[in-house]
């Protein structure tokens, strides 16, 4: 019986080349042409190659690099995962000289400027960074990769900079999936409306646009009746909630394009209004639950942010240490979250360990 093939022997047959060649691109050296490593290093992506680290830390004993790191605390619901990945693949590739300076901001586009100038000054190699503040952040992503200072943005891009790469759930892909289901859910000439973070923020204001353009193309006479900020502040974002569903008092769907659904959840029951509304939300959470079970919330759409923080390591510590050129973007796919699936999602799984996790705030401290 033939063995089935694995790593690098899996990756040669895909790409068609020798494992000679597979390992030459696999660890940055020459001989190659560009166009057949750039193929093998997406055939690795796509079967979740992982390379024996223990062996390449002998291949790079010497090397040294510092990476920071400036990704929100709040909303913690959210945060918590995307550092949570960051922090299990930091420590996975330790190993390879890797130091990380973790400047967690309070939350998106506060200090990030700052704490920017900030790991700049430390004199790192690399960024990860969730751009809150995209167009005062590029001029200085641009001077960084000027100097030589990688940056990765992760979640929320700045896409008018130089940045070498995004990891994210592309966006507008986001707001379409949640406006073509939305569109299925309700009547037609159904009125909606979307709860957006910050539309100062390149993904919320993506997804508030993917939404409205699919909407419309998915309930014949469906229309927007309005799109609130409620600049991830649960008193605003309740209070602003609220004064919709009077204005609107015949709205059939509202969609929350952030992680900060549960004053909205409120904001439907203090209306007389959960589970007849039909609410799709964004990503998920243990609190999230009684929510889905009670039919307040219909649908969530996920967002992987533990996954999405481990590939942002993963990609700036491969070219940090062995030369392996940046994607130009890591875009994951978006996953639809139902009362019949809750229970197969990680953050559903380990709800009693991440809402208390012991360690976590601890490893973010300054």
């Amino acid at each position: 019986m033939t063995k089935p093939r694995s790593g690098i022997h899996l990756i040669a047959h895909m790409a068609n080349v020798s494992i000679g060649t597979v390992d030459r691109a696999l660890h940055g050296r020459g001989g190659i042409k560009e166009s057949t490593r750039q193929r093998i290093l997406q055939v690795a992506r796509q079967i979740g190659y992982t390379p024996n680290l223990a062996a390449r830390a002998l291949s790079v004993a010497k090397a040294s690099a510092r990476v920071g790191v400036c990704i929100p605390r709040e909303i913690h619901f959210f945060y918590d995962q995307l550092w949570s990945g960051v922090l299990d693949e930091a420590r996975r590739v330790a190993q390879l000289g890797l130091q990380f300076l973790n400047r967690p901001v309070h939350a998106l586009g506060e200090g990030d400027t700052a704490v920017f100038k900030e790991l700049v000054q430390c004199g790192v190699d690399g960024i990860i960074l969730t751009a809150g503040n995209p167009k005062a952040l590029t001029p200085l992503i641009d001077e960084a990769e000027a100097n030589g200072i990688r940056v990765v943005c992760v979640s929320t891009d700045a896409p008018e900079s130089r940045r070498s790469s995004i990891v994210c759930v592309e966006p507008s892909l986001n707001g379409s999936l949640a406006g073509e289901l939305m569109g299925k859910l309700v009547p037609r000439a159904s009125k909606v409306a979307v709860v957006a973070g910050m539309l100062t923020a390149e993904d919320h204001r993506k997804k508030t646009d993917g939404f409205s353009e699919a909407f419309p193309r998915h309930c014949t006479g469906g229309k927007i009746a309005g799109i609130i900020e409620g600049h991830e502040d649960e008193d605003e974002s309740f209070q602003k909630t609220f004064d919709l569903l009077r204005r609107v008092p015949n709205l059939a769907g509202l969609y929350v394009n952030t992680v900060n659904c549960l004053p909205v959840c409120r904001a439907l029951g203090a209306r007389g209004l959960a589970g007849k509304v039909k609410l799709i939300t964004t990503d998920l959470f243990a609190e999230m639950s009684p929510y889905f079970q009670k039919g307040t919330i219909t649908a969530s759409i996920y967002q992987q942010p533990h996954r999405q923080g481990q590939i942002a390591v993963r990609v700036m510590a491969d070219n940090l240490t062995n030369k392996i050129h940046f994607p130009p973007a890591v875009h994951l796919s978006p996953g639809v979250v139902m009362s019949s699936n809750l229970h197969l999602f990680r953050e559903m799984r380990s709800a009693d360990s991440k809402l208390d996790e012991p360690g976590l705030k601890s490893r973010l401290i300054l």
